[in-house]
């Protein structure tokens, strides 16, 4: 008798199966994407909330989430009383310095070390990475005043090396031990020097890890507080340190406060969204393999 006719089901197919165990970890993926990002994604809702809305309903209770109507009041506050300008074009020179400075250097490091095979010093290199920032600081603040770079955006360049250094170094060695040697040792056959290898064989092919490390090198940079807040003067603060000086011993402004801290948060949110693709091409192709 037809098992179908007697009423018997019939047992799922492992074809049957399939389609629900993908369906499973999509759902599964999704909630862990969820869980995982929803947390920061309702902080910068929050903080986008608090600098469109007036000091009035910022301390409202119960809190008032959507503004109505929005201001750009706190913004305008924050450039006109705090001199945001300035400390944005001394970030960008700071950190766009010091990440140049750091792939010209970590670049032709991370390739040599790739190439002599010394993975003992990438961790060399990752531990002056993990190094606590204010151990630089007394070496450095007094080096500073000797030669007179004290407050100056040269000291912080050179300061912001100690962070972008590293980890430019870091990912190209991990990127450069990914590429083919036998492109290289072609062109070391046909009378290429080792710099002609490295810039016309191998700087092309790793495009992706460059890019990933100049992005990690410049959000680290960036954020950076401590060496902004003892190695600057009052003209030459930082981004970071500019928002903690909208805090006053008065009043705590939640409004300015949010809105300087949107400042420092879009430049890099904005890169990050930019090049995208670029970062996952990187990380894809083993942009921060280790040695």
């Amino acid at each position: 008798m037809d098992i179908v006719k007697a009423g018997i089901p019939r047992r799922a197919t492992p074809r049957a199966r399939l389609p629900l165990k993908r369906w499973l970890r999509r759902v599964g993926f999704w909630l862990s994407v969820f869980v995982i990002v929803s947390p920061a994604i309702l902080v910068f809702l929050w903080m986008l909330s608090l600098a469109l809305k007036t000091e009035i309903d910022n301390i409202t209770y119960p809190p008032v989430f959507i503004p109505n109507p929005p201001t750009l009041a706190n913004f305008v506050s924050v450039f006109e009383q705090n001199s945001i300008g300035r400390y944005f074009f001394n970030s960008i020179v700071v950190s766009g310095g010091a990440t140049l400075l750091a792939l010209a250097i970590g670049v032709p490091a991370g390739f040599g070390i790739a190439r002599v095979g010394a993975k003992r010093l990438t961790v060399l290199i990752l531990l002056a990475r993990m190094t606590p920032a204010l151990s630089y600081l007394i070496p450095l603040f007094t080096v500073f005043q000797f030669l007179g770079l004290n407050n100056t955006l040269t000291a912080l360049v050179i300061t912001h090396l100690v962070i972008t250094v590293p980890i430019v170094v870091y990912i190209m060695a991990g990127y450069f031990e990914t590429l083919p040697k036998e492109l290289e040792e072609a062109a070391l056959i046909d009378g290429a020097s080792v710099w002609k290898t490295f810039r016309y064989v191998a700087l092309p092919l790793a495009r992706p890890g460059i890019v990933v490390g100049t992005i990690l090198a410049f959000i680290f940079s960036w954020n950076n507080f401590v060496f902004g807040a003892v190695l600057a003067g009052r003209e030459t603060r930082t981004l970071p340190v500019a928002v903690y000086n909208v805090l006053t011993f008065e009043q705590l402004a939640w409004g300015p406060l949010a809105a300087a801290a949107i400042i420092v948060t879009l430049p890099v949110l904005l890169l990050t969204i930019v090049i995208q693709k670029e970062i996952v091409v990187g990380l894809t192709h083993g942009g921060v393999k280790g040695g």
